[in-house]
C-alpha cells in the first residue's frame, strides 16, 4: 500500500514543500516540489514543479503572504486545488507531513507530533528561538487543520546525537550545563544523513565503514566529521551560530566580542514576542553579520565572481574557516578519511570555493581535477577528485526534504 508524504522545510526565509508516495521500505518517489522564498525581502515569490515540468518559476505573491506559516497555507491550497495533480485533491489525502525541525534537544530519532510532544518541541524553542518557531507554527496548523494526517519531526540535531561526550561537552560548571542542557548538539544532521549514504553506495561501501568530511555550504553553513557512518564532532553548537560564517551569522568569534559590539546586547530586541525571545546579543550575530555585513549582499555567487576588495575578503575569510575545520577533522580522525565531500547551494555551485579550499587542502592529499570540478553538477554524487590524489574529493548533491521523507517510509511506526 503507498501512502502520500508530504515534506515540510521551513527555513529563515522560505517555505519549501516536496510531496511525494511512498510504500513501506522503499525509497520514496517524488511527484512535486514547490518553494516560497523571499519572505524577510518582498514580494515573496513562488517555483513549483510536477512530475519535472515546471508549473510556476519565480512567480511574484501578494504581500498578504509574510510568515512561513502563510507561505505553507499558500503552498498546500496550490497543490489541493491543481487539476492537473490527482495524488493530492483534498487534504485528506495526505497521510504523513514530516517537518523539518532544526533543534530537537536529546532526540535521537523522529518524533511522532501529539499535543504532548508539540508541547515539548516548544519547549526547546528557547533553545533555538531564531530557528524552532516558524517550524512549529506550520506543526500547529497541521495538528488542527490536517486531524487525519500523521505528524512526524524530524531533527536536524538527531544524527550528532552520536557526538562523543569530550566533544559535545563545553569547560564550564557541569552541573549548571546539565541543568540548562548546554552543550554541542550541531545541525544539518538530515542533510549530513543523506550524504553519508549517498557517498557511501557511491564508493561501494557500508555506511559503518565509510569515514568522511562533509562540508554543507549554503547561507547556513557547516562541516561535520563521519567517522564510521556516524557523526563525529560538527562545527555548529548549541545553536546554528557556531562554526562558519554564514550569508547573515557571525560563526564562532570571540564570545566577549558582542559586549564590545554594543552596549544593550542583553535586553530584548525589539523583534522579540511571547513566543520569542531574542536578545539584542542574538539578533546582531544571526541576522547582521555574516557576508551581508562585509560586503551588502547574500549572495555568494556575487561575491566569488567579483575583485571587489570587500568581496574578496569575505571569500577568503570562508576559505579560511573552512580550511581550519578540514584541518582539524582530519587529525581528529587520525587520517582515515574516504572523502571531503562538498555538499548545499555553494557547494554544489562554487567551483572556485572548491578550488581553493582543496588547494590549501592539498597537503592533506585532497586534490582535485580542474576539468571534472568546472563541469556543472548533474549526479547525486560526483567525483571530481584527480585520480593520483590520495584520497577522494565529491560533490554531493544533498536532499533533505528526500531524507525525511525516506525516514517516515522505512520505519513502520511512522509509516502506519
Amino acid at each position: 500500500m503507498s501512502k502520500i508524504i508530504l515534506s515540510i522545510n521551513a527555513g529563515s526565509s522560505s517555505v519549501k514543500i516536496s510531496v511525494y508516495r511512498a510504500s513501506l521500505g522503499q525509497d520514496p518517489k517524488e511527484l512535486a516540489e514547490t518553494q516560497i522564498d523571499g519572505l524577510t525581502a518582498p514580494p515573496p515569490q513562488l517555483k513549483y514543479t510536477r512530475g519535472g515540468e515546471s508549473i510556476a518559476k519565480n512567480k511574484q505573491l501578494d504581500s498578504k503572504v509574510t510568515s512561513q506559516n502563510d507561505a505553507f497555507k499558500y503552498m498546500l491550497d496550490e497543490l489541493t486545488n491543481d487539476p492537473s495533480f490527482s495524488a493530492i485533491t483534498k487534504k485528506e489525502d495526505i497521510a504523513i507531513a514530516c517537518h523539518r525541525v532544526v533543534h530537537g534537544g536529546d532526540f535521537d530519532a523522529p518524533k511522532i507530533i501529539n499535543d504532548e510532544t508539540y508541547h515539548r518541541l516548544e519547549a526547546l524553542t528557547d533553545l533555538a528561538p531564531l530557528h524552532n518557531a516558524s517550524a512549529l507554527e506550520i506543526v500547529k496548523f497541521c495538528l488542527k487543520e490536517l486531524p487525519g494526517t500523521k505528524n512526524v519531526a524530524v531533527f536536524d540535531s538527531q544524527f550528532h546525537q552520536t557526538i562523543p561526550e569530550h566533544i559535545c561537552t563545553y569547560p564550564i560548571d557541569l552541573e549548571i550545563a546539565k541543568k540548562n542542557k548546554l552543550r554541542k548538539y550541531g545541525f544539518h544532521g538530515i542533510s549530513y544523513s543523506f550524504i553519508t549514504r549517498s557517498v557511501a553506495a557511491f564508493l561501494g561501501k557500508e555506511v559503518g565503514e565509510t569515514s568522511l568530511i562533509c562540508l554543507h555550504l549554503g547561507s547556513g553553513a557547516s562541516a561535520c566529521a563521519i567517522k564510521g557512518g556516524k557523526s563525529w564532532d560538527t562545527s555548529m553548537g548549541l545553536t546554528p551560530l557556531a562554526g562558519l560564517p554564514g550569508a547573515t551569522r557571525s560563526g564562532s568569534v570571540d564570545p566577549s566580542l558582542v559586549f564590545h559590539y554594543a552596549a544593550n546586547v542583553g535586553k530584548l530586541s525589539p523583534s522579540s514576542t511571547k513566543e520569542l525571545h531574542i536578545s539584542r546579543a542574538e539578533e546582531i550575530l544571526n541576522k547582521e553579520s555574516g557576508w551581508k555585513s562585509l560586503t551588502g549582499t547574500t549572495n555568494f555567487g556575487t561575491i566569488a565572481s567579483s575583485d571587489d576588495p570587500k568581496m574578496k575578503l569575505a571569500f577568503d575569510i570562508m576559505v579560511d574557516r573552512i580550511c581550519h575545520y578540514v584541518g582539524s577533522y582530519y587529525v581528529s580522525l587520525g587520517g582515515k578519511v574516504d572523502a571531503l565531500v562538498f555538499a548545499g547551494g555553494i557547494g554544489e555551485k562554487s567551483d572556485l570555493l572548491r578550488k581553493k579550499v582543496t588547494e590549501q587542502a592539498a597537503c592533506l592529499g585532497f586534490v582535485i581535477d580542474s576539468d571534472l570540478n568546472g563541469k556543472g553538477i548533474k549526479d547525486v554524487v560526483q567525483d571530481i577528485g584527480a585520480k593520483s590524489a590520495r584520497h577522494k574529493t565529491l560533490v554531493c548533491q544533498t536532499d533533505e526534504q528526500f531524507e525525511m521523507a525516506r525516514d517516515c517510509a522505512v520505519d513502520e511506526k511512522y509509516f502506519y
